[in-house]
C-alpha cells in the first residue's frame, strides 16, 4: 500500500520528535550547573518569587541577568512555578521547545522549497547536531531555543503575508515579531534574513518579464502571481526599495532591541571597553571565529561551554589564512549564487545572522560560543542539504548510496549528541571536560575551581583558580575567587591583599568591599572595616546583609547608636532575620535601654526559639534589671534553665544567669548550687573572669541577697 504525501509527513515529524527525544534522554539525569544557571535561575528572586503581576512586571521592566528578554523571563518563572529547583522539568521544557522548533522548521522548508526529502534531512541534522547541545541542555539559556521557535513562527508568518501582501497580514507579522525580540537580542537580524527569504525562495526579487525559476513550492509563483493580479495588472517584479521599506518597522524595532540589550549589559558591566578588547582583537577574532564554527559544525568534536579568546591580530598567520578562506568562501558563494540561490542565501544566512554575537561588540570573555550556531547554522545545512539534492538529481544511480550516508550521518550526530549531553551533567563533569579539550582556558580554571571550593576540595580548587590568574593576570573573578577560599580558610592576609589588587584597578564591586570589610572586621581592624562597608553601601545600598555586617561591626567598636541604624535597615530590607534582632538587642542593652532590647531578643527566640544565647540574655535581663517581681524572676528562671539544658549545664556564663535567676526568687540554695557548678567548671577552664565574678555572686547569695546590675 502506498502512502499519501500527508501520512509520509506525519511519518517524519513523528521521527523527527523520537529520534530527538532519544538524543536528549541523558539529560534526565542532569543538574544545574553553576556557570549562570544559580545566577540566572536557581538563586534569582526574580524567577524563585513564582508568577504574580509583580514578577510579570519586573520581567518587562528589570534587566534578567544583564538581559532584556520578557518573556524568556517568564518561561523561566513558569517553570520555577511548576517544578521549583527540580532541574528536570526546566531541561524537559527546553527539550520540548527544541523539538517544537525543529518540527517547525521542516513544515517551514517544506512549504516554501517544496521538497520534503530534503527539509526532513535539514531538519533532521539541526535536530541532532551536537553543537546544539549547549542551547538545549543549558537550562541557562533557554532564551536561545525559545528565540529560535519565535523566529521561525515570525518566518510562517511572513511567509504568509508574501503569498498574499495584506495590511492584516503584516500587522501580524509585526506582533509575532514582537514576541520575539522578547526572547533573546541575537533576533535583531531577522528582518535582514527575511530579504534572503525574499530572493530565495520566496522569488520576491524575480523581475518583470522574466521566467521565474523552479525553485520554489509547485504553483508558489503561481500564487503570488495572483495575488498581484488581485491587486490589478500582471506579475511585476517587488522592486528592492519596496522590499527594504517594507522592512523598516522591523528594523526599528530591531533597533529598540538593540538599546535595551546595550543598556543592560552594560551596566551589569559585561561589555568590555576597546582598552581591555582592542578592536584588532576583535576583528581577527572575527574571522577566526567564521571558519571556527564551519570546522565545528563539519567536526563536531571538542564542542567545549566555553573557548578561551586568542587574543590574535590581524598580522597573525592563523588571521590571515581565515581572513583570505573567509573573502574567497564569501565571493563563491555570491557567485554560484547567481545560478543556484540557495548558495548566496544560505552563505549570506550563516555570515548576517552571526554578526551580533560574532565578537565586535563583545560581550564577556569568549571567543565564540556553540550556543550562537543554533540559528546561524541553518544557512550552512541549506547549501549542503541542497546541493547534495542537486547532485542526486542528475545521478539517480546514487540515491540509495546517498540515503545510507545520509542515515549513517544522522545516527552518528544522535550518538554525539547524547554523549555531549552527559558532559552537561553537573558542573563538575562540564568544566573537567571543558579543561581537556582546550588549552590555556583561564574562565574553565577558574570554573573548576569554584565547583571544587564549593566541594570542599580547597587545595585543588587553589591550584586552577592559581592557574586562571597565570593564564589572565588581570582576570578580576578569579582574583576575587581565590580571595574567597583564603577567608574561608582564615587566610585574612592573603585574602586582603587579592582584594586590594582587585580595588587598585578600580574593579571593586559592592561583594569585593564587602568581602574586604568581612576580613578587617575578623582581624578586628574596625575603623578600616567600616570604611570598606560604607564604600560597598555606595555601590549597592539597599543589600540587607552589608547593613546588617556594618551595624554588627560597629557594635564591636561601640558605636551603639550607627549600628542600630544600619541593624534596622538591615531589618527594613529583609525581615525576619534572627542575627539581626539578636545583635539589635545587644546594642539596645549597651545603652541602657532595656525595653527595646527585651523586645527585639524575643523577636530573636520567634524565629530561632534554640538560641542558648538569646535565652541567657532574657533570663539575664529578667533576673537583673526588671522589677525585683516573683514573675519576672519566674521568667528567668525558665529562660535561664532552657539554655542550660540547651548546652548540657556545661557552659558556666549560662549556670551563672540561672545562680543569678534563683536568687532574684529567692531561692538562694539553688543560686549558689548553680554558682557553684559555675565556679568549678569557669576555675577547670582557666576562665579568670568569670570565676572572679561568680565567687562575688556567691558572697551575696550566702548573705540572702540578690544581684542587681543597678
Amino acid at each position: 500500500m502506498r502512502l499519501s504525501q500527508k501520512q509520509i509527513i506525519l511519518l517524519i515529524s513523528a521521527a523527527l520528535v523520537i529520534t530527538t527525544l532519544i538524543a536528549y534522554e541523558p539529560i534526565r539525569h542532569n543538574d544545574f550547573v553553576t556557570y549562570d544557571d544559580h545566577s540566572y535561575i536557581v538563586n534569582n528572586p526574580q524567577v524563585t518569587s513564582g508568577l504574580s503581576w509583580q514578577s510579570l512586571g519586573q520581567a518587562f521592566t528589570k534587566p534578567h541577568f544583564f538581559m532584556w528578554h520578557p518573556l524568556t523571563t517568564i518561561s523561566h518563572i513558569l517553570d520555577y512555578q511548576f517544578f521549583g529547583p527540580n532541574p528536570f522539568g526546566h531541561h524537559l521544557v527546553s527539550v520540548l521547545f527544541h523539538i517544537a522548533v525543529v518540527l517547525l522548521l521542516f513544515w517551514i522548508l517544506k512549504n516554501i522549497t517544496g521538497t520534503m526529502w530534503t527539509s526532513a534531512f535539514v531538519a533532521a541534522v539541526f535536530a541532532l547536531h551536537p553543537i546544539q547541545v549547549e542551547s538545549v541542555a543549558w537550562a541557562a539559556e533557554r532564551k536561545t531555543v525559545l528565540s529560535g521557535l519565535f523566529w521561525l513562527l515570525t518566518m510562517a508568518t511572513y511567509i504568509r503575508y508574501a503569498r498574499q501582501p495584506g495590511l492584516g497580514r503584516y500587522i501580524v507579522v509585526l506582533l509575532v515579531f514582537g514576541l520575539c525580540i522578547m526572547t533573546k537580542p541575537v533576533v535583531v537580524t531577522l528582518p535582514l534574513a527575511m530579504l534572503l527569504l525574499d530572493y530565495w525562495p520566496l522569488l520576491r526579487f524575480a523581475t518583470k518579464g522574466e521566467p521565474l525559476e523552479r525553485i520554489g513550492r509547485p504553483g508558489f509563483a503561481e500564487g503570488l502571481r495572483r495575488g498581484k493580479q488581485r491587486a490589478g495588472g500582471e506579475y511585476q517584479k517587488v522592486s528592492a526599495i519596496r522590499l527594504i521599506v517594507e522592512k523598516i518597522p522591523l528594523l526599528a524595532m530591531s533597533a529598540f532591541l538593540s538599546v535595551m540589550t546595550f543598556v543592560a549589559q552594560k551596566q551589569g558591566g559585561v561589555v568590555p571597553t576597546l582598552e581591555k578588547m582592542p578592536l584588532d582583537y576583535r576583528i581577527a577574532n572575527m574571522f577566526l571565529s567564521y571558519i571556527r564554527y564551519i570546522g565545528k559544525m563539519l567536526w563536531p568534536s571538542g564542542l567545549a561551554v566555553c573557548y578561551p579568546h586568542p587574543r590574535a591580530v590581524f598580522s597573525d598567520a592563523p588571521v590571515v589564512m581565515c581572513a583570505m578562506l573567509f573573502i574567497v568562501l564569501t565571493v563563491l558563494s555570491i557567485y554560484i549564487g547567481r545560478r543556484r540561490r540557495y548558495v548566496a542565501v544560505g552563505w549570506l544566512w550563516y555570515v548576517g545572522t552571526l554578526v551580533p554575537v560574532i565578537g565586535l561588540v563583545q560581550s564577556g570573555a569568549q571567543a565564540m560560543a556553540n550556543r550562537y550556531m543554533y540559528i546561524p547554522m541553518l544557512g550552512l545545512l541549506i547549501i549542503i542539504g541542497w546541493a547534495i539534492k542537486d547532485f542526486i538529481v542528475k545521478r539517480p544511480r546514487i540515491r540509495i548510496a546517498a540515503t545510507v550516508m545520509g542515515v549513517t550521518v544522522l545516527l552518528s550526530l544522535l550518538i554525539l549528541t547524547r554523549m555531549q549531553v552527559k558532559h552537561w551533567q553537573n558542573t563538575l563533569t562540564l568544566f573537567d571536560y571543558t579543561l581537556k579539550v582546550t588549552k590555556d582556558n583561564p574562565v574553565a580554571e577558574n570554573s573548576y575551581g569554584v565547583v571544587l571550593f564549593n566541594e570542599g576540595r580547597n587545595e585543588e580548587a587553589e591550584q586552577h583558580l592559581r592557574s586562571a590568574i597565570r593564564m589572565a593576570p588581570t582576570f578580576v573573578t578569579a582574583i576575587d575567587n581565590l580571595a574567597k577560599l583564603y577567608l574561608k580558610e582564615g587566610r585574612y592576609n592573603e585574602a586582603l591583599a587579592n582584594f586590594y589588587e582587585i580595588i587598585k584597578h578600580d574593579e571593586g564591586t559592592a561583594e569585593i568591599y564587602y568581602n574586604a570589610a568581612t576580613a578587617l572586621s575578623i582581624q578586628k581592624e574596625y575603623d578600616e572595616a567600616i570604611k570598606y562597608f560604607e564604600k560597598s553601601l555606595e555601590l549597592g545600598p539597599n543589600d540587607p546583609d552589608t547593613h546588617k555586617r556594618m551595624g554588627i561591626t560597629l557594635l564591636a567598636a561601640g558605636k551603639y547608636e550607627r549600628a542600630i541604624f544600619h541593624l534596622k535597615e538591615s531589618l527594613r530590607i529583609r525581615s525576619s532575620q534572627a542575627e539581626v534582632y539578636i545583635n539589635l538587642g545587644s546594642a539596645y542593652s549597651y545603652l541602657d535601654q532595656y525595653g527595646p532590647a527585651m523586645q527585639n531578643w524575643k523577636k530573636a527566640l520567634e524565629l530561632k526559639p534554640d538560641s542558648a544565647d538569646v535565652l541567657n540574655n532574657l533570663g539575664w535581663l529578667y533576673a537583673t534589671y526588671e522589677d525585683a517581681t516573683t514573675e519576672n524572676a519566674n521568667k528567668a528562671i525558665e529562660y535561664a534553665r532552657r539554655s542550660c539544658e540547651l548546652t548540657g549545664y556545661n557552659d558556666p556564663v549560662y549556670l551563672d544567669t540561672l545562680g543569678v535567676a534563683y536568687a532574684a526568687a529567692g531561692k538562694f540554695e539553688e543560686a549558689k548550687a548553680m554558682a557553684g557548678k559555675a565556679l568549678i567548671i569557669a576555675t577547670a577552664n582557666g576562665q579568670e573572669k568569670i570565676t572572679s565574678e561568680v565567687e562575688k555572686r556567691i558572697k551575696l547569695y550566702e548573705a540572702g541577697q540578690p544581684y542587681r546590675e543597678k
